[in-house]
Parts: structure tokens; C-alpha cells; sequence
């Protein structure tokens, strides 16, 4: 993952009406692990930016998620990035895996809602919750979304990490090949749905996917730390061989950018998403749900780029 955005040409022209700007424009976009939605997602952006603006170039990261990708930011090496709400506010407001380091992040879209998948397999003894207690568990890998939101959601079951389970920091694909090469018994992945390693999982002979269910944990969750997650569903076969839906937290996506951003180039960004919404669902379902009519300061928790205020004020929606 290279440098931050290089324009060829720092004015943008005056161009009128939002038109997309001729400069040369790099952009890196950091996105997740490859076996879940972050990953394909951001590669469709990085295309269809690179095919559909004039003079721009879009590259997709593959990383550990969320926490990875505002650390990147940080440090200048990604302009766009996919990310969790719970994480983008940590980061906005220097707290958590932040601490004393505010991140310079601002809110593009409000995305897809991340739904928290806690995977096991028939014969491993877990039914509820409460059973992953004394198991081999996969809780994220280090510095993801994962691992951020699986902390929370423990906690609120009064469980401790270091105590109550076996943790293992694996990645989605990891997770999954350790479950099927009986070495763990469980792993947690918030994600969009469906997501490939969970997929994968569910589809391999004489097994018998599990999801189990933990909506329960919102309240409390909320209650420390603040309207970010919901009481949410896995609809009944999203996965192979799932006959039963299952009850969720959830948590929103956002596509942010780095506050330095020119806001010409956050407008063409969105706009260029926008106008290109069929190229995305192609690439993966969960685009179906960009919308304008999803944006708002309470969804992003953060605040939004000067740019998309300008963007969605052109669309009928005040943000500022």
C-alpha cells in the first residue's frame, strides 16, 4: 500500500455542476480480509472509479478490516476505506485501539448494515451462546472490526476473552479451515451477507453449519457504548444448509476518506458510485443497499466530508 492521493493538477478547473474533474488522480482504498465482502466491494470501486473518471486511478488493499484500515489512514497510506461505524468513532474520537491518536477520518456513505456471525458446525457441543464458554474460538484477526465488536458482544454475555474461551486471532479463511481441520469449535466475522468464507464452510461435505444466536446482547452493548448497534437477522438460507434464522447484532458500514481529501475528488468518488450502483451489485449483492435515503450524522456517527454534504445537498439531502 503505497502513498496517499497525488493530483497532477491542484486546481480542479471550476468545473460546473459537480462534472468529474480531467486531473490525475491515485487513489488507494483499503478493504479486508479476501474472504469477506470488504475485499470484493472495494475492488468494484477501485474499477469502476479507474473505468469511469478521467484521469483517475484506483487501487484496492487487502487488510485486516476496519481498525487496520484507520490506523493506514493515519499514517497516509489510504485515502478510501471501508470500515465499521463503531470503529470510524473510536478513531474520530481517539479512544480504544486509538488512544491519544484521533484518526482523520471523514464519513463518504453510510454502506450496509454488518451483521456479527458467531459460525460453528453440528457435533462441537455449542447451541447457545453461553456454550462457547471452555471452546476453541477464533474472535478475529488482530487490528479488524472482528475483534473489536467480538470484545464488546463477550462482554456483554459477562464474558472475559483471556478467561472463558481458547482464542485464537485467525482471519475469516483461517477460521473456517480450522473449524473444518477440527483445531477450533466456533469463530466470530461481522460482515455483509453472504460472505465467502462462511459460505465455503457451510457447503463442505457431511457438515452442518450453526449460527448462533446473540441479539439479545444489544441492549447492553448500547448502553456502554452508545446507538451503534442493532437488534438485527441472518435470513434463513443466506448459507447452505441454514434452515433457521438467525437473531443478530448488526452495525453499520461506512466508506470513508481522509479528511484532506479535496472535495472535488470525495464528490466524483460518490458520484461516480452512485451512477454506477448496477456495476457494484455484480460484484457483490450488499451494494443494493447504497442509498441516499440511508444517509444521516446518527447513522455515520462521524462527521461527513465536505464533499459528500455537497454531493447529497445535490440530491435533496442536508447533512450540515
Amino acid at each position: 500500500m503505497k502513498s496517499t492521493i497525488a493530483i497532477a493538477a491542484l486546481a480542479l478547473l471550476g468545473l460546473a455542476g459537480g462534472a468529474l474533474a480531467q486531473d490525475k488522480v491515485t487513489i488507494s482504498i483499503s478493504t479486508g480480509p479476501t474472504g469477506g465482502v470488504y475485499y470484493p466491494l472495494g475492488g468494484g470501486i477501485a474499477n469502476i472509479l479507474s473505468k469511469y473518471v478521467p484521469g483517475y486511478s484506483a487501487n484496492a488493499e487487502s487488510t485486516a478490516g476496519s481498525v487496520a484500515n484507520l490506523q493506514l489512514m493515519t499514517q497516509k497510506k489510504s485515502d478510501l476505506a471501508l470500515t465499521m461505524a463503531d470503529a470510524a468513532w473510536d478513531g474520530y474520537k481517539a479512544q480504544g485501539k486509538f488512544s491519544g491518536a484521533e484518526v482523520p477520518v471523514r464519513a463518504l456513505m453510510v454502506a450496509y448494515p454488518n451483521r456479527m456471525h458467531v459460525v460453528t458446525v453440528e457435533g462441537r457441543g455449542i447451541n447457545s451462546f453461553a456454550d462457547l464458554k471452555g471452546k476453541r474460538v477464533s474472535t478475529g484477526a488482530p487490528n479488524s472490526a472482528t475483534e473489536l465488536m467480538t470484545q464488546r458482544l463477550l462482554e456483554a454475555y459477562g464474558m472475559d476473552w483471556n478467561k472463558d474461551i481458547r482464542r485464537d486471532r485467525l482471519t475469516p479463511e483461517k477460521s473456517a479451515d480450522a473449524i473444518k481441520d477440527n483445531k477450533s469449535d466456533a469463530f466470530f466475522f461481522v460482515v455483509g451477507i453472504p460472505t465467502s468464507s462462511v459460505t465455503d464452510l457451510a457447503a463442505t461435505p457431511g457438515t452442518k453449519i450453526k449460527l448462533i444466536d446473540h441479539a439479545e446482547a444489544v441492549e447492553k452493548m448500547v448502553a456502554k457504548h452508545g446507538p451503534l448497534y442493532v437488534r438485527d437477522v441472518i435470513p434463513a438460507g443466506s448459507y447452505p444448509g441454514q434452515d433457521k434464522v438467525n437473531h443478530v447484532a448488526t452495525v453499520w458500514n461506512l466508506l470513508v476518506a481522509h479528511r484532506d481529501m479535496p472535495d472535488q475528488v470525495a464528490y466524483n468518488i460518490l458520484k461516480t458510485i452512485f451512477d454506477k450502483k448496477a456495476d457494484l451489485i455484480l460484484v457483490h449483492k450488499e451494494a443494493a443497499n447504497f442509498e441516499v435515503k440511508t444517509q444521516s450524522k446518527a447513522a455515520a456517527t462521524i462527521p461527513y466530508h465536505p464533499g459528500a454534504v455537497k454531493y447529497y445537498a445535490e440530491r435533496g439531502l442536508k447533512l450540515n
